[in-house]
């Protein structure tokens, strides 16, 4: 039996971990993921929040009930990918962070976010629903 470690496996389950936290609104789980010294950006509002201790806190005053539901995590190496789905006040919000990995923590991580819309009635013959079960 080979008992040596996973790296990746170790990290795939500290990403789930993450998202579990934040769900459950588990602050410190949440956070212990990041390095001390970690970079969170978010590109479509121009803000760049440095360590964790500014992470957490700016996330700790969100005014909207959260719900995270975790589409897929991909990645190896140091850059790992979690397509979510995070709901605001019932609203949903496709995001997609971007996770860079030292040592076990997330050193860098840049999120984008991006809101539900409407199909164009042109695109009805080409397209398929995606199953409900992966959106």
């Amino acid at each position: 039996m080979n008992s040596a470690r996973d790296p990746e496996a170790e990290i795939r389950a500290r990403l789930q971990e993450h998202w579990a936290a934040s769900e459950r609104g588990d602050v410190d789980a949440e956070h212990a993921i990041y390095a001390a010294d970690a970079i969170l950006d978010y590109p479509q509002s121009g803000e760049r929040f440095r360590g964790r201790s500014r992470i957490q806190a700016q996330r700790g005053g969100h005014p909207a009930e959260r719900h995270f539901t975790i589409r897929r995590i991909l990645g190896g190496g140091d850059v790992w990918v979690s397509e979510c789905v995070i709901t605001y006040d019932g609203v949903p919000t496709y995001s997609l962070s971007v996770m860079e990995i030292t040592d076990g923590l997330v050193t860098h991580e840049t999120q984008y976010f991006a809101d539900p819309f409407p199909a164009p009635p042109s695109r009805a013959a080409l397209a398929d629903p995606i199953p409900v079960r992966d959106q």
